[in-house]
Parts: structure tokens; C-alpha cells; sequence
């Protein structure tokens, strides 16, 4: 997947997590819980979904790496370039 293709990816489940919150103009470099209502359930549901969905790991210490949309994309471009979108 291509960081665009991530980016699109990430949106779409917070758009399954938060279908309330309008993603429109989410920022890439502010983190998701300065901008949306996010607690600590809504992020596990992200790293759950990402595993769901691609197979992916997020082990715990790497948390913090998926704290903006901009961190999220450059820590799962390497783990999912081999993954294709569906």
C-alpha cells in the first residue's frame, strides 16, 4: 500500500470508530485526540482493525507511534507496502 492508500485506510476506521466525527479536515500533523473525541477503547479499536483488516502488528510499546495521522502513515508504510488495498 502506498502512504495515500494507508491515509485513506486510517480514515476509514476511524470512520467505523467515530462515525459521528467529521474527518474532513483532519490534520496529519495534530493528534487524533487533540482533534476527535478518542479514548483509549477507540485507539485499541484502531491497532484492532488494522490487524483485523492487514494481518498488521502494533505491539504496545509502538502505541504512541500511531498518535497522528502523519506518525501512523510513516510507522505502517514499511509494514504494509507489500499489503494491497481490497
Amino acid at each position: 500500500m502506498t502512504r495515500d492508500e494507508i491515509r485513506e485506510e486510517i480514515i476509514d476506521i476511524l470512520n467505523d470508530i467515530a462515525p459521528d466525527e467529521d474527518l474532513s479536515d483532519l490534520k496529519d500533523d495534530v493528534s487524533f485526540r487533540e482533534q476527535m473525541e478518542l479514548d483509549s477503547m477507540d485507539f485499541l479499536d484502531i491497532v484492532m482493525e488494522l490487524r483485523k483488516r492487514h494481518k498488521v502488528q502494533v505491539p504496545e510499546e509502538d502505541y504512541t507511534e500511531l498518535a497522528s495521522m502523519q506518525s501512523t502513515c510513516a510507522y505502517l508504510e514499511p509494514r504494509m507496502k507489500d499489503i494491497e488495498r481490497v
